[in-house]
């Protein structure tokens, strides 16, 4: 084996032990307050005090937006290190992208005729 490899190993290991000991000291230096009253307090978005009931049910659309957010936010995870190696992939890479463009834009033009976008 390489030095290089085995410096890598012990470093990955070394990292490892730390955080391990690190985790186990905090419980035992950081404060014990378990039962404390203020801790185990409702606060929620800068309300200490909630009015009325907090189980209330959202509207699909709230969902639907968030998933096609994701779905069309993930894209650029695929589409980066395409545009960073364009020159590489050739005429080969473009088609592929095209592709994935299409179902992309044939996905906008679903959640669209669904009528999914629209707030009423």
């Amino acid at each position: 084996m390489s030095t290089q490899l085995i410096l890598a190993s012990v470093i990955f290991v070394a990292i490892g032990v730390i955080l391990s000991l690190v985790f186990v000291l905090t419980k035992f230096i950081g404060p014990k307050n378990e039962n404390s009253q203020l801790k185990n307090s409702v606060y929620e978005s800068g309300i200490s005090n909630p009015i009325g009931n907090t189980n209330i049910r959202f509207s699909v659309k709230f969902y639907l937006v968030a998933i096609s957010f994701l779905l069309f936010d993930v894209e650029i995870v695929f589409m980066f290190p395409w545009a960073v190696n364009v020159v590489e992939l050739g005429y080969y890479g473009l088609i592929k992208m095209f592709i994935f463009m299409g179902l992309l834009f044939a996905g906008l033009i679903y959640i669209y005729k669904k009528k999914a976008l629209l707030w009423d």
